[in-house]
């Protein structure tokens, strides 16, 4: 009766699914391996820009610019992602003298946006060098 028992145990062995499960994972962990290592060979390379204005409607039509030009050569394109408005806010006195409640307050409202590029070609960036955007709008370009 103990050698029907052993044989009882050996089949549960061969069928447990954990170790099923191991004797699958092994196989195919160098390939798992050699995945990651072609992944890490291959970097991404990245055209952050971020753009600057203190008018809403010129920044959105040169992002727009931008955009339709990176798109022209088949670039892909991530954005644009708004970025929160610096607001500077400045109090004057109206009067030097002797009105001194009377104040004015002036404010300058900085939008900005950025804009990725992912993978660009060296076409892409030689038009995106050579766009003639409206004045007033500030440009930042950097490679990531």
């Amino acid at each position: 009766m103990p050698a029907t028992s052993k044989k009882k145990t050996t089949v549960k062995t061969e069928k447990d699914p954990k170790k099923v499960a191991v004797q699958k994972a092994n196989p195919t962990s160098p390939k798992k391996t050699g995945l990651r290592e072609a992944k890490k060979e291959e970097p991404i390379s990245r055209l952050r820009i971020r753009i600057r204005a203190y008018e809403y409607k010129i920044l959105d039509l040169s992002v727009k610019q931008i955009i339709d030009t990176a798109l022209r050569y088949d670039a892909k394109v991530v954005g644009p992602i708004p970025l929160p408005t610096e607001i500077k806010k400045y109090t004057v006195n109206r009067s030097p003298f002797i009105y001194k409640n009377a104040r004015e307050q002036f404010e300058m409202r900085v939008h900005k946006r950025v804009i990725d590029v992912i993978n660009p070609s060296p076409k892409v960036m030689e038009a995106l060098t050579n766009l003639s955007l409206p004045s007033g709008v500030n440009i930042d370009v950097k490679i990531m």
